[in-house]
């Protein structure tokens, strides 16, 4: 009698993480499709085929449901690690090749980031996401400055950390540029700074 209880326990557990899952997906196509302002929980709930009071089971609220949808689509879409071709590019060659990731990778996860950016103001849940990406993107940018020799000119430090931004990236797309087109036109003004 104890195993066909535990064999239960195991099933519900394995329905509650299922359910969960679709309901992390759901919110995920939602931003993705109409933007994280206009998800609602209804919406989630619909898309996922649960109820309201599922969603609220799983994700006390709107903060909690979103930190799990920014936290599973991080791990299907990671950002760039530099440090993967850090040892086989130097100086300019590894800012280069930092670039290029970047807006390659921009460029295949753009339909999320131009809603995050478009909402990120009006959705406090956005927020933190948002400011982690930004440190995480200083954090890169702080590297790129070392491997650039770590000259104390503090418009090189600007210019890696606006040459890394999606918003850079969506404005030079805009004009119809390709990332490889991007990438030599922000080394170009890096080296205007170093010489």
């Amino acid at each position: 009698m104890a195993e066909k209880r535990r064999y239960t326990q195991r099933k519900r557990a394995a329905g509650r993480e299922e359910t969960r899952e679709r309901i992390v997906e759901a919110t995920m196509q939602l931003h993705e499709e109409v933007g994280p302002r206009a998800t609602t929980i209804s919406a989630i709930a619909q898309r996922a085929g649960v109820q309201r009071l599922t969603v609220y089971r799983h994700f006390p609220d709107e903060t909690a449901v979103f930190a799990a949808c920014t936290s599973r689509w991080l791990e299907l879409h990671p950002p760039p690690d530099p440090a993967e071709w850090a040892a086989s590019e130097a100086g300019v060659a590894h800012v280069r090749a930092t670039l290029r990731a970047f807006y390659r990778y921009y460029r295949a996860t753009q339909r999320m980031w131009r809603a995050a950016h478009r909402d990120a103001s009006e959705v406090p849940a956005l927020q933190a996401p948002m400011a982690a990406f930004r440190d995480h993107l200083r954090q890169v940018s702080e590297d790129l400055h070392e491997h650039l020799g770590a000259t104390e000119d503090p418009r090189l430090a600007i210019t890696l950390q606006h040459g890394l931004a999606f918003t850079t990236w969506a404005s030079l797309e805009a004009q119809g540029l390709d990332d490889a087109v991007m990438a030599e036109l922000v080394v170009a003004w890096l080296e205007g700074l170093t010489g």
